[in-house]
């Protein structure tokens, strides 16, 4: 029978502990953990994103801020409110939303991010130091992926983890912690350009699915009683809904899931344990940088 990995109700109960810790942060004296976003241009997904994890950091008692720029800001000016941020001494952790506009290089922008502050995981510093074991901020969806699979007790010791994506986001930090020995997974990636991917993909003992095509895994991509980690989600036109659209990710479920022996609902699977990480993450970064009375 198909489990489900349900990532909403997860991400509840990892909030209200890190309520707990921020309740007793404050009730000895110390300030919230603060957690700031910046946010360039008008792009709705973006702008529902960064509206979710100020709603979230709320939930948990952190401090939120978020700077709104225009769609034509100059690079330069973005760079100006990085640095601004990276020497606020109240603001423990930021992230820049992606994806950026066109005429500013996001390297750039990511590079220029303190690695004390960059919670989102993305900078060159922090990426070396997850790849070496040594302490650093994880990528909030890949250490969601693994919260997920930890939290609900699925056995990965000496499974076979293929990974469909490659993103420096997703898919290639993910498959390296499914690898450590945390997980001590034998992992495979593929990507738009593997051959016979059907073929690997039918070996996977967990599958984890970022490859940002919708519905692109199908039933005869899988094996029975796979754990299926589905990371995408995509809005499809769909006159029959008030809305307009439906929400699908990155694998058939209507064919997939009876074959699995957990997967991930879309939504409510990763996505939620994305933001939980972004949270805790940015508590890491306050007690790296913060000495609390008590």
């Amino acid at each position: 029978m198909t489990q489900i990995l349900d990532g909403k109700t997860l991400s509840l109960q990892i909030k209200d502990e890190i309520a707990n810790e921020v309740r007793k942060i404050t009730a000895n004296g110390g300030r919230p953990p603060h957690l700031a976003a910046i946010l360039v241009g008008e792009d709705g997904a973006s702008q529902t994103y960064v509206a979710n994890k100020e709603k979230s950091s709320h939930e948990v008692g952190f401090m939120s801020s978020v700077y709104r720029l225009p769609e034509n800001i100059s690079e330069e000016e973005v760079l100006k409110v990085i640095d601004f941020l990276n020497n606020d001494e109240e603001v423990d952790g930021f992230i820049v939303q992606l994806p950026l506009p066109k005429h500013i290089d996001e390297q750039k922008v990511i590079n220029a991010i303190s690695p004390n502050k960059d919670v989102d995981g993305f900078t060159p510093i922090n990426i070396g130091n997850m790849v070496l074991g040594q302490e650093a901020f994880i990528p909030a969806t890949p250490k969601g992926i693994c919260t997920l699979l930890q939290r609900n007790g699925i056995e990965t010791e000496g499974m076979h983890c293929v990974v469909v994506g490659r993103s420096n986001i997703v898919g290639t930090p993910a498959a390296n912690l499914m690898s450590r020995k945390a997980f001590n997974c034998t992992v495979t990636m593929c990507h738009s350009r593997t051959r016979n991917l059907a073929e690997i993909t039918r070996q996977a003992d967990i599958l984890v699915v970022a490859i940002g095509k919708p519905e692109f895994i199908t039933a005869d991509m899988v094996k029975d009683g796979v754990v299926l980690v589905d990371v995408g989600i995509h809005r499809i036109p769909d006159s029959t809904k008030k809305s307009g659209y439906h929400l699908c990710g990155d694998v058939k479920h209507s064919e997939v899931d009876s074959k699995c022996s957990w997967v991930t609902p879309v939504p409510g699977g990763v996505g939620p344990l994305t933001i939980v990480s972004l949270l805790q993450n940015t508590l890491q970064a306050y007690k790296a940088n913060n000495t609390v009375r008590g």
